[in-house]
């Protein structure tokens, strides 16, 4: 992860927006939820990495998807060429996702189908209400934040795309130091540092939510 010191958002000794959302990364982001280790792990989970991939494109898979639609509203201009290029880069991790779900074959079977489609709809909602959030910062936090986590996300879909024999592409997301030097930029105030980190803290609740979904669903088919 990249942390960049001397990008300040205030007097010495002050951490900048980025590297507070990093903070948030390493407390909260995907790379701590059990489940995601335990799926990064291998051995005899064919059903759970399909169940993942299934559940990620679900949340992940449509369009526009968050990056377009906080592009669309344009809430903050400065942002505006970092977003073009996350939105590109995203795209081409839904074509991945697509090809993915081909490729790992129909949703395991598990108890309580009804309920994890209702807890997916309402995964896709939350991120929908951060991406259309007039609250300026928030919307970019949650970006930055999905931004981040996808490099986590990536490496269990990676690991899926070796098991099912699907290539796995480049990924042309904005590289970190880019993504660091926006929102350092975006968060020098106080107040939209502070929306950053609260559209970063709610993007990361959903994915840790989604992983506990994930592993609860796990347990329900025995494949724990």
């Amino acid at each position: 992860m990249v942390s960049n010191g001397g990008i300040q958002s205030g007097g010495p000794g002050e951490r900048s927006a980025w590297d507070a959302l990093v903070g948030l990364a390493d407390a909260d982001g995907s790379t701590v939820h059990p489940h995601h280790a335990r799926l990064l792990a291998g051995g005899p989970g064919q059903r759970n990495l399909s169940d993942a991939v299934h559940a990620l494109c679900a949340v992940h898979g449509e369009h526009p998807g968050l990056i377009a639609d906080v592009l669309a509203r344009a809430i903050q201009l400065e942002a505006s060429d970092w977003l073009v290029r996350a939105a590109s880069g995203f795209a081409d991790e839904r074509t991945y996702l697509a090809q993915l779900t081909a490729a790992v074959g129909p949703l395991p079977s598990t108890p309580g189908q009804a309920e994890t489609e209702s807890a997916l709809v309402g995964e896709r909602h939350a991120l929908e209400t951060l991406a259309r959030s007039e609250r300026r910062g928030c919307a970019t936090g949650a970006v930055a934040a999905l931004l981040i986590d996808w490099r986590s996300i990536r490496l269990v879909l990676d690991v899926a795309a070796e098991r099912f024999g699907v290539a796995i592409p480049s990924l042309t997301l904005p590289s970190e130091t880019h993504t660091a030097a926006i929102i350092a930029s975006l968060g020098a105030s106080p107040g939209p540092q502070r929306a950053i980190l609260f559209g970063a803290q709610q993007l990361f609740a959903q994915h840790r939510g989604l992983w506990s979904l994930l592993e609860a669903r796990s347990s329900a088919r025995g494949d724990l």
